[in-house]
């Protein structure tokens, strides 16, 4: 299974969906399709649209 990582455009915060995120209820593994679309970044409190593919 291929994972791969988002970027916040406002505070280069990176998302891995292979570490997933369990602060914010993201199991390793959870696939960017299945965050949330009202899921905002932790730092930043950007849109999980002003997210983009880096890897």
């Amino acid at each position: 299974m291929s994972y791969k990582k988002y970027c916040c455009v406002t505070c280069d915060l990176v998302y891995d969906e292979e570490a997933g995120w369990p602060e914010e209820g993201f199991a390793p593994g959870t696939k960017w399709e299945d965050i949330p679309d009202d899921w905002t970044c932790p730092e930043c409190s950007a849109s999980k649209s002003d997210f983009y593919l880096v890897a």
